[in-house]
């Protein structure tokens, strides 16, 4: 039987007035991606900080391929490439220099595929750190967390700061990595990332688990939503109250039919009154989180 990868037992760490995290409990087993979603403020930094050991438990357990997370810290954060949600880098030093600083702190003498990594990024790393946008910054940080090729990516928001053409670079290093069997924990505010990376996801709310989901198998029962069109307000107002679930928004309908649902009879109903354009498209997963576990934090 394969170790597991990461195991969580009921994590808290309470710091008082409804914040912390309480109670969670998971398992990410190796070479899977594993999502922590959540908004700001639902614990997904604070339950990754004591995966690194940075924090000690208040109660309950985690480790990390079998080894406890506080109390082998040391052991722990030598498998894993760590990106912090918040990096604090050395403002004097070039992005090189501390580049090679943290390769030299892991024993680390073969830089290939650092600077690989700083030409995928288009990374200038010889531009001081202090003069250096957000998104450089970033680039820095996430280069320091893949240079070593580590067993597990631990991952805070990874695409802040980064453009459009860099996140996609990002996704493609990622998943080549997922490939070669590496585990990543992913932690992001943005559904979409979970949704192209992971194979599981956690949702925090309030700093507990509101569920763990296998995103193929919700992707599988996706509804379609439909918005439609009508002459007016209240064209659009006495189709919403005849249709079960519509919501009118001015000239506006949306309503959702699940797999399966026949979508003739909408077709005819709203032809017969009058519908004026029709657009259609499939549920998101955050569409479908927020249906079935209610609203963004409490």
């Amino acid at each position: 039987m394969s170790e597991t990868a990461i195991e969580v037992s009921g994590l808290t760490k309470d710091y008082g007035g409804g914040r912390g995290v309480f109670g969670l409990s998971f398992t990410v087993q190796p070479g899977e991606a594993f999502g922590i979603l959540g908004p700001n403020g639902a614990g997904k930094t604070t339950t990754i900080r004591q995966l690194m050991g940075f924090v000690r438990p208040g109660a309950g357990s985690a480790r990390i391929f079998g080894q406890d997370c506080f109390a082998g810290a040391a052991r722990v954060q030598s498998q894993v490439g760590y990106l912090p949600g918040e990096l604090a880098l050395m403002d004097d030093m070039t992005g090189e220099a501390f580049i090679r600083l943290m390769a030299g702190l892991r024993g680390q003498k073969d830089l290939s595929y650092a600077w690989q990594l700083c030409q995928r990024f288009g990374l200038d790393a010889g531009q001081k750190i202090r003069k250096m946008s957000k998104g450089t910054k970033q680039k820095v940080g996430l280069v320091c967390a893949l240079m070593h090729r580590p067993r597990l990516l631990i991952l805070d928001e990874p695409t802040s700061g980064l453009d459009p053409l860099m996140q996609n670079q990002l996704w493609e290093i990622l998943l080549a990595e997922k490939q070669r069997g590496v585990t990543i924990l992913l932690s992001s505010h943005i559904f979409e990332e979970v949704e192209r990376l992971c194979d599981r996801a956690a949702l925090l709310r309030g700093g507990r688990i509101a569920a763990v989901e296998q995103l193929g198998e919700l992707r599988a029962k996706a509804s379609r939503v439909y918005q439609l069109r009508f002459a007016g307000e209240k064209e659009a107002a006495a189709f919403a109250a005849a249709w079960p679930g519509a919501v009118a928004k001015g000239e506006w309908v949306q309503l959702q039919l699940s797999r399966g649902e026949p979508v003739a009879r909408l077709l005819a109903m709203a032809a017969q009154s009058g519908v004026q354009d029709l657009k259609t498209r499939q549920e998101s997963l955050e569409d479908m989180f927020l249906r079935m576990y209610g609203g963004r934090n409490e």
